[in-house]
């Protein structure tokens, strides 16, 4: 039902019950009014708000804070284009959901550093993060990688984000001995430099320099390598 766009505010408690496990709302018309109704949700691992065309206006810190306090087994929380997100619902989420391993905030435009610093204090478990086309800077990127999280990291999406440098990139090569998957294409001060840093590296990864994310399947087999596009 969910993944027919059919629930709303107003319907979803008759698919919520205890033992839930994974709600797929991607294509639903919904706001923190559906995320206020998951406290008897106890059990949910995997919630997924994604928008996959527009951004997102209903779902905001509210909500998302809502989500962490009912939900503290939570495993996978995907937010792409909520762009009402802001780091007070990431602080949440952090503090609340310490067994998080996925966390997609691409094109959440409210998340800045406090963000990427909390998910990095909070969440070893963490092993993939997407906060592609967000105003995080360095620093976020310097406090997520050498936190608890920072030897279980393999897949770190920062594509088109404007304020990142060599700092950051360099950054991730140097604290996450297990990254297999790295996109930052389309960062404006991110230079040369960090495709030579990257092939010293003996894992596996790929960076995009002119493409969509949605056009690749990310495998690369060739260590020791970078593939630039």
């Amino acid at each position: 039902m969910s993944r027919q766009g059919q629930i709303t505010d107003s319907n979803i408690s008759e698919v919520l019950h205890p033992a839930v496990e994974s709600l797929d709302l991607r294509d639903c018309d919904i706001s923190d009014n559906a995320l206020l109704q998951l406290y008897n949700c106890k059990q949910l691992k995997k919630i997924n708000l994604n928008s996959c065309k527009e951004n997102r206006l209903g779902i905001t810190s509210e909500g998302v804070i809502a989500l962490a306090l009912s939900c503290p087994y939570l495993c996978e929380a995907s937010f792409k284009r909520c762009c009402d997100i802001t780091d007070s619902g990431v602080l949440a989420l952090a503090l609340n959901c310490q067994f998080l391993q996925i966390v997609n905030l691409g094109s959440c435009s409210g998340i800045m550093d406090a963000s990427l610093q909390a998910l990095g204090e909070n969440c070893k478990f963490l092993h993939s993060v997407d906060f592609s086309s967000t105003r995080v800077t360095d620093d976020g990127v310097v406090a997520l990688v050498s936190g608890t999280c920072s030897k279980n990291l393999k897949e770190i999406h920062m594509e088109r984000c404007v304020n990142l440098t060599d700092v950051a990139v360099e950054a991730v090569l140097t604290c996450c001995p297990k990254i297999h998957i790295f996109l930052f294409h389309g960062c404006p001060l991110v230079t040369g430099r960090s495709n030579h840093a990257g092939s010293k590296k003996s894992n596996y990864f790929l960076t995009v320099s002119s493409c969509s994310l949605e056009e690749h399947t990310i495998l690369v087999n060739n260590p020791k390598q970078i593939v630039t596009y």
